[in-house]
């Protein structure tokens, strides 16, 4: 970075999640950077999955995609202002959206964790690709790597939330299998790529490693479908996101991953009593590992409004206390 933007009194990190669909919305992101900067954000992760224009494999861009160029200048802005630029990409879940398939399960049918089944994606909330197909992490391993030479970025956020399909029944590979040791194979092999290879650090998305049972924050926070071991199968340094989005009296995840040795950043989103409250209850274990907070949008705010959000001037008010 070209100068270090303030960090608030408990937390070095405020960041900003931000959907990205098109060379359009990362525009408007640019444009949004120095305004977020002087609110004190210091960390943006703009969601990028399949809306870039991949050259290792254009078959998998989608219209419109944010393209080189664009991503540059974003860096640029970026660093003139203080603000570390980590993109995502979603893996293994999130392969779907209603009735639409995403590009890499449209071009090769084959990466389907449950190949053939749900029609129209009828009964289900979102495709999985098969953690344990061949063919998937060369492909993906090329779009993480252009993703980070693009945004000129030191780490990547893998998503990995809300993962419902798993140890499919409808897999050849991952029928019967241990869901958690499935769930960790994806983490440990993204980790892989991106921290030994690429030296860049990981993010991910916390939910599938937690125990929605024991926490009591059910199944969309927190996993009912075995993936929860997995938090005992992976490493360490990974950056853990942890989203909860509705008022609560504690969040117990917070302590749960600080005790297991992970770095934690927990995540709001548009339900300011919840953003406050989450804020209150992450202060309370303030330390080296206590990352901050993220801001996230989820399409609730245009992109060219962001930095008058309600939600975000909450976030900012609450961590200058």
């Amino acid at each position: 970075m070209d100068k270090p933007n303030r960090a608030f009194p408990n937390f070095p990190w405020w960041g900003v999640h931000v959907l990205v669909n098109t060379q359009d919305d990362i525009a408007a992101l640019t444009n949004q950077v120095p305004a977020l900067a002087k609110l004190g954000v210091n960390l943006l992760i703009p969601e990028i999955n399949y809306n870039f224009a991949y050259r290792s494999h254009p078959e998998l861009q989608t219209q419109s995609p944010v393209t080189y160029e664009g991503a540059r200048r974003l860096a640029q802005v970026c660093r003139q202002n203080g603000v570390r630029l980590t993109p995502q990409f979603q893996c293994l879940g999130h392969q779907s959206w209603a009735e639409t398939t995403f590009p890499l399960l449209v071009r090769y049918p084959e990466f389907d964790e449950t190949p053939g089944q749900y029609p129209n994606n009828k009964d289900i909330y979102c495709r999985s690709w098969c953690p344990q197909h061949p063919g998937v992490n060369p492909i993906i391993f090329d779009l993480f790597d252009e993703l980070i030479e693009a945004f000129e970025a030191d780490a990547l956020h893998v998503g990995m939330d809300e993962v419902f399909l798993i140890a499919s029944e409808f897999c050849p590979r991952c029928k019967g299998q241990d869901p958690a040791r499935l769930f960790a194979k994806a983490v440990n092999d993204y980790h892989d790529h991106l921290v030994k290879s690429r030296r860049v650090e990981m993010m991910m998305w916390g939910d599938r490693l937690l125990d929605g049972v024991a926490t009591g924050y059910g199944m969309w926070e927190a996993a009912e479908n075995g993936t929860h071991p997995a938090i005992d199968l992976i490493p360490k340094d990974i950056i853990l996101c942890d989203w909860h989005y509705t008022l609560r009296e504690e969040y117990p995840s917070i302590p749960i991953f600080l005790d297991k040795g992970f770095r934690v950043i927990p995540g709001g989103w548009r339900e300011e009593d919840a953003v406050e409250a989450l804020i209150d209850y992450a202060e309370r274990y303030a330390g080296e590992r206590m990352l901050g907070y993220l801001s996230t949008t989820w399409g609730a705010v245009k992109i060219s409004d962001l930095a008058g959000w309600a939600p975000i001037l909450k976030a900012q008010q609450r961590l200058k206390r």
